[in-house]
């Protein structure tokens, strides 16, 4: 029964990972360069280098832009360089379009000495990756929701099985046993497993929430109904404050919005202040709610609120002390990862490597472990086998091409160039096409070693394009302090180092058995499997 039971989940182990693998290798990857979204941020934008700026004069020329730009909107929010995550002085609008609709929401970047939008080219850049993890590409929010969830769910599944089916997964953890075939993915697969169980759960548990409301849209509709109206309601409320006027019928000025702030780091402390958000700006019942920076997994944080025509103090509110939604704002956070700093970033971004390694391994694996019998077949290996072999080559290493090829259309597409920032998206999806289009063509051997080589070669040239497009080399980077750049032009070397290695054993590999009997070589195959 025991057996039974364990080869059960054996079985739901392969396959949940197998179906869905592909697209959390993506959402992986993606993710896990979220986790340096600002910096990635800042490398796309060259033409500006972020500098110290006092809080009092970037709010100041928020305030005047925003004036200029969104006098009659139904609120602002500012968003100071107060934090890593703000590196530029950001401002948003939300314009009411029609009654009872979505507000419409209108972004810039500012100069903070001019009070004018930066000059500085279109790019989707770092947020435009992290977005691609859970709202995925070219299709619509709703439909990415669900397969994005239901990708989560799979993956649970995955990890409880795994954990089940490997009795001695702990035990194993000590043991690797290299050049041993199916036997040393194996072994990869469970040491990186165990290693990071805590963060890979916590990770998969945490991104399943989020699409909580999507995937079981009874919760919302049993209190609310269900239909687009009755979930904005319930955005609506859950967003809502408690101190929060109607908007009056008469207009009035905005006090200077900087004494506000000046208040706020007098009662937090300098630096303190993450976010300045008006309601109804120019209105008599307009308000201000000036939110502290995150300090922990907490997403709620304090905030003060201020009559915004007078500056008179409304309330202090503290983080949210609710059971529940304290719990999910916390899961929330951890999943996130904002309030983390350097040292915890890496190590977030460490782990989730290691999570893109045990999905590849996993997906090597499933193939390693069939192809002794595929290869006894007199007609070769089926379409299935085929198919999964392309898509693993076209994925684990051509999305890395791909990658690749969004930062070099960054720095080689015309800055003029309309809708810019869409090209450099189409640029990515265009070169992953044909990385998945490759092994069709291609021996898969050969389409492994050919992939591996270009992606190497695409992360070793991006120093150099980017040291030719901008003046600002990896040695120059490094004499200015600049860690941003030399950050990514070192993780650029590291990443092509890596690939040209996996290149190189592949290679190697393939003249050894080219070298040695057909008879052979399919012995070869069979041992190393069942070993």
């Amino acid at each position: 029964m025991k057996n039974g039971f364990r080869q059960s989940m054996a079985w739901l182990h392969t396959w949940t990972g197998l179906v869905v693998g592909w697209v959390l290798f993506f959402v992986f990857v993606t993710g896990n360069l979220g986790r340096f979204d600002t910096e990635i941020d800042q490398w796309m934008k060259p033409e500006v280098i972020p500098q110290p700026v006092p809080i009092a004069q970037e709010i100041g020329a928020a305030q005047q832009r925003l004036t200029q730009q969104a006098a009659g909107a139904e609120r602002w929010t500012i968003y100071p360089t107060t934090n890593r995550d703000t590196p530029y002085l950001r401002i948003t609008w939300d314009t009411e379009v029609k009654p009872g609709q979505a507000l419409k929401r209108g972004e810039e970047f500012i100069d903070s000495s001019t009070a004018t939008p930066l000059d500085t080219r279109a790019t989707g850049g770092g947020q435009l990756l992290y977005k691609m993890h859970y709202a995925l590409a070219y299709m619509p929010r709703s439909v990415s929701n669900w397969v994005i969830g239901i990708c989560s769910m799979f993956m649970l599944v995955a990890i409880i099985s795994g954990v089940i089916t490997h009795k001695k997964i702990f035990t194993d953890f000590f043991t690797f046993r290299p050049n041993k075939g199916q036997r040393s993915w194996l072994d990869l697969h469970a040491v990186l497993a165990v290693l990071t169980l805590p963060f890979f759960f916590m990770i998969t548990y945490t991104g399943l929430l989020f699409f909580l409301s999507t995937l079981v849209p009874g919760i919302v509709g049993a209190n609310y109904g269900f239909g687009e109206k009755n979930r904005q309601q319930f955005n609506d409320e859950l967003a809502a404050r408690e101190y929060k006027l109607d908007r009056a019928e008469s207009s009035a000025p905005l006090i200077s919005l900087s004494q506000l702030t000046a208040e706020a780091e007098r009662r937090w402390g300098e630096g303190q202040v993450r976010t300045v958000e008006i309601h109804y700006p120019g209105n008599q019942h307009a308000q201000a709610v000036v939110t502290r920076q995150i300090v922990s997994p907490l997403r709620s944080t304090e905030e003060l609120v201020f009559n915004a025509t007078n500056g008179e103090l409304i309330a202090e509110q503290s983080a949210t002390t609710a059971a529940p939604r304290t719990f999910y704002e916390t899961v929330q956070g951890l999943h996130e990862s904002l309030f983390a700093g350097w040292w915890l970033r890496w190590l977030y971004f460490l782990s989730g490597l290691a999570g893109v390694a045990i999905i590849g391994s996993g997906l090597i694996l499933w193939i390693v472990k069939r192809r002794p019998k595929q290869l006894k077949q007199a007609e070769g290996p089926d379409f299935g086998h085929r198919l999964v072999e392309g898509l693993n080559v076209g994925t684990i290493a051509g999305l890395h091409i791909a990658i690749a090829a969004y930062f070099f259309a960054n720095r080689l597409l015309p800055v003029d160039l309309a809708e810019r920032n869409e090209w450099e998206v189409h640029v990515m999806f265009s070169v992953w096409l044909i990385a998945l289009l490759h092994p069709v063509v291609r021996p898969i051997n050969r389409a492994w070693i050919e992939q591996l080589w270009v992606a190497a070669a695409a992360f070793l040239l991006l120093p150099v394009v980017n040291a030719v497009t901008t003046g600002r080399d990896l040695i120059q980077s490094l004499q200015q302090g600049d860690w941003v750049f030399a950050g990514f032009d070192l993780v650029s070397i590291a990443t092509a180092i890596l690939f040209a290695v996996a290149a190189l054993k592949l290679q190697q590999r393939e003249q050894q058995q080219a070298s040695a009997p057909a008879k052979t070589r399919v012995n070869r195959v069979v041992q190393e499997a069942s070993a």
